[in-house]
């Protein structure tokens, strides 16, 4: 068994897999580089409670690209096979030993391995297979479902921890020439490379939150690549393959990996605590643009479409949409609280207010500035814990 989501044209949740949104419509706001409610599921910085420093520096010694080979060699020693044993009931309640399979990388030396939250789930057992084949016990120190990311304690000796360096994905741009290394189908050190596709894709984790700024690639991806590393031309780990949307069930050349940027604050918090936590503001969102402001009789901004019971939008007194208005073919909200300022900072976009939401911190409160009914209004919200 592996653990590569695949999508479909009328994608379906995989046991312990993630979908890939279409779009990043709507969010139930949250941190970390993730996560939104979106009008039917979808949404930081959090405090880390000690510094820990994970997957070395983005090396800037030289901006000559690395081919295939180079990177492989420069990298391979780092990247390593999953395995995890999980129980669950049979048909008839008996329970009964399941086998899962995925790839992780090195990223400190004191043996922390980074891989997906949905390779791990409901493990009692891990082990982790190195590049010479040998193979030892790991233990999951922590992960986060929102983010899709773990990270494994395992227990190998300080020879056999090479850790590969993290990149920054914000400076990613489409067409760099990417690499991905793991063990589809079992089998283990495989390298394939392509190109970044596209950027900003949005992914739905597995507690279906949404993972925003994801990276695109068509290099090829499948089933037991989930968690494995996406290294730009230098060698540096720029995402962690996560997904694929397929109509075939195999590689059709469109994956996504989950942004460096994201997995290492994630992944140090992970480490410094055992767990994440997320700001949450509890609402649906969707872009208003200028070119359509004006036709809808709103200003332009991010819509509420949605506010849910018992969270801090709803006893902030946020207002949902209450319509809806089909321009060009897009169906827009109207009716509701349209958002313009966080802090003063003007948000156009649904991707620009969560961002604004991951840079605090649950506890954290916000000033909200937003066009009801006409009028201008400022309003204070106190941000909470995302659930899990």
């Amino acid at each position: 068994m592996d653990e590569m989501t695949t999508l479909t044209t009328s994608p379906k949740r995989p046991r312990r897999g993630a979908r890939v949104a279409a779009i990043a419509a709507a969010v139930a706001l949250g941190a970390g580089g993730a996560a939104a409610v979106m009008s039917a599921v979808d949404s930081g910085g959090t405090t880390i409670v000690r510094q820990v420093t994970v997957g070395g520096t983005a090396s800037n010694a030289s901006s000559t690209p690395l081919s295939v080979n180079g990177i492989n060699k420069k990298t391979y020693k780092g990247v390593v096979e999953v395995s995890v044993s999980s129980q669950s009931s049979s048909d008839f309640g008996a329970p009964q030993s399941q086998q899962a399979l995925g790839s992780g990388f090195v990223i400190d030396r004191q043996g922390h391995v980074v891989t997906n939250q949905h390779v791990v789930d409901g493990a009692t057992s891990v082990s982790v297979r190195f590049w010479n084949g040998a193979t030892y016990k790991g233990t999951v120190v922590g992960s986060d479902p929102s983010t899709d990311i773990a990270v494994i304690d395992v227990d190998a000796p300080a020879s056999l921890l090479s850790p590969v360096s993290f990149g920054d994905s914000s400076a990613v741009e489409v067409g760099d020439g990417v690499v991905a290394i793991g063990s589809p189908f079992g089998l283990e050190e495989t390298v394939t490379s392509g190109i970044v596709s596209a950027l900003h894709r949005s992914m739905t984790a597995p507690n279906d939150f949404a993972i925003n700024d994801s990276i695109q690639t068509d290099a090829a991806i499948n089933h037991g690549n989930s968690g494995g590393p996406l290294l730009n031309t230098r060698g540096e780990v720029i995402g962690v393959n996560a997904q694929i949307q397929s109509d075939s069930g195999g590689s059709d050349g469109v994956g996504f990996a989950i942004p460096s940027n994201t997995v290492k604050s994630i992944a140090q918090q992970i480490i410094a605590s055992g767990k994440v936590e997320h700001a949450y503001l509890g609402v649906g969102v969707g872009s208003i643009p200028e070119s359509v402001a004006s036709q809808l009789g709103v200003s332009a901004g991010v819509a509420i479409t949605e506010v849910r019971p018992g969270t801090p939008a709803a006893k902030a007194g946020l207002r949902g949409a209450s319509g809806e208005r089909t321009i060009d073919g897009q169906t827009y909200p109207t009716g509701g609280d349209v958002v313009t300022k966080i802090d003063g900072k003007a948000v156009s976009s649904s991707a620009e207010l969560q961002s604004a939401i991951d840079a605090h911190a649950p506890g954290d409160t916000i000033t909200l500035t937003l066009v009801r009914d006409g009028e201008v209004q400022t309003l204070p919200v106190q941000l909470g814990t995302r659930p899990s």
